[in-house]
């Protein structure tokens, strides 16, 4: 099993956090653990687990950078607010 997209979810974890000290320890049998490593030895983040519950651990380990949005970005969701298409969710005073 290839381990690219454990290692790639760690990379972007190092960037978001701002922490160049986290790693992925590979197991047999396709197995991942985090560590963050530190002068006084690793500390070890989670139990082994698979590479895809792997990953979504990883990414749930920091908040994504917000996205930014440009001027024709903010425009085209004011036109589609203006627009009607968005519909709203009924409330729930609505369902009696």
């Amino acid at each position: 099993m290839r381990s690219t997209r454990a290692i790639s979810a760690v990379e972007r974890l190092k960037t978001r956090s701002g922490n160049p000290h986290y790693a992925a320890v590979s197991m047999p049998g396709g197995y991942f653990y985090l560590v963050e490593r530190a002068a006084e030895g690793s500390k070890k983040l989670c139990d082994p687990l698979p590479m895809d519950d792997f990953i979504a651990f990883v990414n749930a380990r920091e908040p994504a950078k917000p996205r930014k949005a440009s001027k024709l970005d903010e425009a085209l969701e004011a036109q589609i607010g203006r627009s009607g298409k968005r519909a709203e969710k009924p409330s729930s005073d609505d369902a009696d």
